[in-house]
C-alpha cells in the first residue's frame, strides 16, 4: 500500500463521535485533515481502572518483601512507585511531600503544612500525615517517622527516582541507619503485571494502533514532523487519551531516538515513527517503518530482517526458562546474519524494555540480564537497523508474558507497505 494523503478520506466510513478542536496548520493542503479527525469517537468507555484491592495486595507484597530483604521501611515521593502503591499523584518541588511505608504498621505521609488539607485529600491509604512549617526540616520529621514505625534492622529503601537531596537530608538526620536501593521492593512488584495492568496497557495500545492509522492516511509531500506530531496528538485526544507520535524522515531516520533537523517529508523518503499513550497512567509504546511512496529494494530487505528479528526473538520467549538476554542473542544474531553486524555497528541499542506505568522500567532484554521470562512481565520487542546517511529500521511491538507463553499488545506489521496486520 501506498501511503499519501488519498487514502486518508477512508476514515470517513468511521462512526461519527467526539468533536475535536480544529487544527492550525500552516500548510493549506492540510485544511481538511480535521475531517479524518472527527470521524473518530472515543475508545475508552470500557476501562476499569485499578480496584483499592488491588493496591492493597500491592502494599502488602511491598511490605512482605521488605521483610524478606530485611528493609525496615520504603521512602517514596510521587511519581510513578508511589502512584502504584498508594494512588497519590503530586506535583514535585523544593519542598518534600513523601510517604513511608513501613515493612509492619500503618503509612505515613509527610508534607509542608500550608498543603496538610490538599494531601488529605488525595491521601487513600492510612491517616498518619505529618507536617513542617516552612522554617522547620522535613528531613527531621522523617527520622522521627522512622524512629517511631521502628527499624530493627536499621535498613531503609530509598525508591530509585527519589531525588538525591532528599537521600541526603534524611541520612544526614539519620546516620544509624543504613540506606539502600529499594529495587527488589519496587522492581520485585512492578515487575510482575497483573490482569487489570494488562487490559489498561491492552487498551492503550490499541488507541495507539487506531491513532498510527489515522496518521498514515494523513501523509502528504511537504509535511514537516511538527505537522506530524501534532495529527498523532489530536488523533489521540479524539479517542479517548493523551499520547504522541514522533517520527524522522528519510536520512534521519538512521538516529534511533530521531535528529533536531528540521525535515520535509518527500515522496521515497522512509519514515520511522514512535510514540504511545497512557491510559490510567499505563503506557503503550509502538513504533512503525513505512515508506512515502514506493518502498525499494533496499527498503524492503532491511526492514524484513528486522522484522525476522523480532519474530525469531518472540518465538525463543515461548520457551520455557528462556532469558531476557538470550532473547536479545536471538535478535541481535539475525540482523547480524543479514550483514548487518558485528553486534552493535547497526542494531546499537537493546532488544527491548519493561514497559507498564513508565514507558521504561525493569526490566530489560538486554546482554548480561540472566532474569527468566515470567508471567506478568511485559517489554518492548523493537529490534532495529541504523544505516547512518542512508535510513533506519525499527519494528517495535510490546508483548507479556501469559500463563501460555508470550502475547503482543499489538500486533506485528506483515510488511514495510503493511504497517498493520
Amino acid at each position: 500500500m501506498t501511503f499519501n494523503r488519498r487514502n486518508f478520506l477512508k476514515l470517513a466510513s468511521l462512526a461519527p463521535g467526539l468533536a475535536v478542536p480544529s487544527l492550525s496548520f500552516a500548510n493549506s493542503q492540510e485544511k481538511d485533515l480535521p475531517k479524518a479527525l472527527k470521524g473518530l469517537k472515543p475508545m475508552t468507555a470500557d476501562i476499569v481502572p485499578i480496584s483499592r484491592e488491588e493496591r492493597m495486595g500491592r502494599i502488602a507484597k511491598a511490605q512482605s518483601l521488605m521483610i524478606a530483604n530485611k528493609v525496615d521501611a520504603l521512602f517514596l515521593e510521587p511519581g510513578t512507585s508511589m502512584a502504584y502503591f498508594l494512588d497519590f499523584d503530586f506535583f514535585l518541588s523544593e519542598r518534600m511531600v513523601a510517604a513511608v511505608i513501613p515493612a509492619k504498621g500503618e503509612i505515613a505521609f509527610v508534607c509542608p503544612k500550608f498543603e496538610e488539607d490538599k494531601v488529605t485529600e488525595l491521601v487513600k491509604f492510612g491517616s498518619d500525615i505529618r507536617t513542617w512549617e516552612e522554617h522547620e526540616s522535613p528531613y527531621q520529621v522523617v527520622a522521627g517517622i522512622l524512629k517511631d514505625k521502628g527499624t530493627p534492622n536499621q535498613t531503609v529503601g530509598i525508591e530509585e527516582r527519589s531525588r538525591f537531596f532528599l537521600y541526603d537530608g534524611i541520612k544526614k538526620e539519620s546516620s544509624r541507619l543504613n540506606f539502600v536501593l529499594a529495587d527488589p521492593i519496587t522492581a520485585g512488584c512492578r515487575m510482575y503485571k497483573s490482569p487489570a495492568e494488562i487490559s489498561l496497557m491492552q487498551k492503550a495500545n490499541d488507541i495507539t494502533l487506531a491513532a498510527y492509522k489515522v496518521l498514515f492516511d494523513s501523509l502528504y509531500e511537504g509535511m514537516t514532523q511538527a505537522d506530524f506530531s501534532r495529527v498523532a496528538t489530536e488523533a489521540h485526544l479524539a479517542l479517548g487519551a493523551k499520547g504522541s507520535i514522533g517520527a524522522n524522515f528519510g536520512e534521519w531516520s538512521a538516529f534511533p531516538h530521531g535528529s533536531s533537523t528540521p525535515q520535509k517529508l518527500k515522496e521515497g523518503d522512509l519514515i520511522l515513527a514512535d510514540g504511545g499513550c497512557k491510559i490510567e497512567g499505563y503506557t503503550s509504546d509502538i513504533s512503525r517503518t513505512i515508506v512515502f511512496g514506493k518502498p525499494t529494494a533496499r527498503h524492503t530487505e532491511v526492514w524484513n530482517i528486522a522484522r525476522e528479528a523480532q519474530q525469531k526473538a518472540i518465538e525463543l520467549a515461548a520457551k520455557q526458562g528462556t532469558t531476557c538476554e538470550q532473547m536479545d542473542a536471538v535478535a541481535r544474531g539475525i540482523v547480524s546474519k543479514g550483514g548487518f553486524g558485528p553486534d552493535y555497528k547497526y542494531f546499537s541499542h537493546r532488544l527491548g524494555h519493561g514497559i507498564g506505568l513508565d514507558v521504561h522500567e525493569w526490566t530489560n532484554l538486554v546482554r548480561g540480564n540472566k532474569t527468566p521470562l515470567q508471567e506478568g512481565m511485559c517489554f518492548s520487542n523493537e529490534p532495529g537497523i541504523y544505516i547512518v546517511g542512508e535510513f533506519g529500521v525499527r519494528v517495535e511491538d510490546c508483548f507479556y508474558m501469559s500463563a501460555s507463553g508470550p502475547k503482543f499488545l499489538s500486533a506485528p506489521s506483515p510488511a514495510i507497505d503493511k504497517p498493520f496486520a
